[in-house]
């Protein structure tokens, strides 16, 4: 069975156990042991890290020592998969910019707040993660983020939608979905999922589902052609105290 670890907690705004509920039912029922924990101390054991298929972070607005952060960047280096939604994944440390270099992308704004009306754009492309999804309407958060330029972007939102500052600026495609890679990890984010009802949507469940279940492949890809990558890695080491 492969092995995924689900750490919720943070800002419970966002419902972190019922969304770590959600995503801990669609790996059941993929098949995977799945391991649940409220607390950061579950990423102590860097060993065992190294030997999971799938780190799922479901924490909002946190603070984490770095020893943690060099272990969950050990982890995914080596092949373990990295994937998560909203703010549990790109609004986890805002302090950290080890964590959001490895995921891709940081929260800056949600203009309108929650409740905003928006269409969720599925990217014309050949990957097997949007395949048969189409463009949806949803009301929730509309996420504005600072983006990694490397990432893979699957589905997008055309902002603005709400009068403010940004809407000054031309109009834009915002990233809703998307993919990168860190060292011989896959990484896997979707900015939808303010509450668990949002993630509970089909397309929404659906394109975590199958972006999970990609995350955790990556493992045996990895091991396939095993290249064993740094132990820690920090691009800000001179930020970090």
């Amino acid at each position: 069975m492969k092995k995924a670890l689900i750490v919720w907690g943070g800002w419970d705004g966002h419902e972190p156990e019922q969304v770590a509920g959600v995503f801990a039912g669609l790996l059941r029922e993929a098949q995977f042991d799945v391991e649940v924990a409220n607390t950061l101390e579950a990423f102590a054991d860097g060993e065992k890290l190294l030997g999971l298929d799938l780190i799922v972070p479901v924490w909002t607005m946190g603070e984490i020592s770095q020893e943690l952060v060099n272990n969950v960047s050990a982890a995914v280096q080596n092949g373990t998969g990295l994937a998560g939604c909203h703010g549990g994944m790109c609004d986890s440390f805002r302090t950290n910019v080890d964590w959001q270099f490895m995921t891709g992308g940081q929260w800056v704004a949600h203009p309108g707040n929650d409740g905003v009306q928006y269409k969720v754009e599925i990217c014309q492309s050949s990957s097997p993660l949007t395949k048969g999804i189409e463009d949806f309407d949803v009301t929730s958060e509309q996420y504005y983020l600072h983006i990694d330029p490397a990432v893979e972007v699957l589905a997008t939102t055309r902002f603005p939608v709400i009068p403010g500052p940004h809407a000054t600026n031309k109009a834009v495609d915002m990233p809703v979905v998307w993919t990168k890679r860190w060292g011989q990890g896959r990484v896997y984010y979707n900015s939808l999922g303010h509450h668990a009802d949002i993630v509970e949507l089909p397309p929404v469940k659906e394109l975590m589902r199958r972006g999970l279940l990609w995350a955790a492949e990556g493992k045996q890809v990895a091991a396939a052609n095993p290249k064993q990558m740094a132990g820690a890695y920090s691009g800000m080491a001179d930020s970090q105290f």
